[in-house]
């Protein structure tokens, strides 16, 4: 089959498409005739150029390219999409579910001998349920979704990202570790109980990559660094990287993966 033929008709949802992962998934899926609904939240300038970006891709590919500049953790905003979402792509279309939101609090969980600071930096319960709900258990909501309206495709595909700060101490991360657990532990429920649907859940851990969030981590320099000393083949992880496995989750040889963390780091999780 052509490559440009080889998803004719179907659609992915991205959350979170608008750089990163989510955005490097847009451009590979695309390139190989997937039709994409993208969510992503910005500001009128960047969504305007974003706008600009995807309408390109899609022409260049011959492919549609829904962009919904939303709130993709609000209820109301979650079912206003689906039920437009419903009136443009057919039943049983929606291939994929890509799950790349990165919104969460990066704040200690104590500041030792500043009381001053201790109240407002550090981290509380609420910024905890947040977290954990922007990046890990709003998937749920939007699995349940999809599938309520008849939109997964007989053999659907769900993806979420997970990172190495979901085992192991970096600086300011604990929300965001405990987000990423906590989808980690998601995926594989759902992995074994959606699979009565024909979906098929993973989890994607790439290595540590050079996006805007992470450079928003307190001390990202030294996990750019140490990730390429780590590195057995000698770069980080690049986003079109993570994009061509997103890819191959989605053909039909990937069927029987299910419930996996997949490592897309070169071997970086080795060292």
């Amino acid at each position: 089959m052509e490559k440009h033929l080889q998803f004719k008709g179907l659609w992915a949802v991205i959350l979170g498409g608008s750089g990163g992962f989510g955005y490097a998934a847009v451009q590979k899926l695309t390139a190989h005739g997937m039709n994409v609904a993208v969510l992503y939240r910005e500001n009128k300038a960047a969504d305007k150029s974003l706008r600009e970006k995807l309408a390109q891709i899609a022409e260049a590919n011959s492919t549609t390219i829904l962009p919904y500049n939303i709130n993709a953790l609000d209820e109301g905003a979650r079912e206003a999409f689906v039920k437009e979402f419903t009136t443009i792509a057919p039943k049983n279309s929606v291939k994929l579910l890509l799950h790349s939101i990165a919104r969460g609090n990066l704040k200690p969980l104590t500041i030792k001998d500043n009381p001053e600071d201790e109240g407002y930096n550090t981290l509380s319960i609420d910024d905890i349920q947040l977290t954990t709900y922007a990046m890990a258990t709003s998937l749920l909501d939007w699995t349940k979704s999809l599938l309520k309206t008849d939109l997964f495709h007989a053999d659907g595909r769900i993806i979420g990202l997970t990172s190495e700060g979901a085992h192991k101490y970096w600086d300011s991360y604990a929300a965001v570790s405990i987000a990423k657990s906590s989808l980690e532990s998601l995926a594989k429920y759902m992995a074994v109980e959606f699979s009565a649907y024909g979906l098929k859940t993973n989890v994607i851990q790439a290595g540590v990559t050079e996006t805007a969030s992470l450079k928003m981590i307190p001390g990202s320099e030294k996990l750019l660094e140490m990730g390429i000393k780590r590195n057995p083949l000698g770069r980080m992880t690049k986003p079109e990287d993570v994009a061509g496995v997103i890819y191959l989750l989605c053909t039909d040889e990937s069927f029987w993966i299910n419930g996996s963390i997949i490592h897309v780091d070169g071997g970086e999780h080795c060292r």
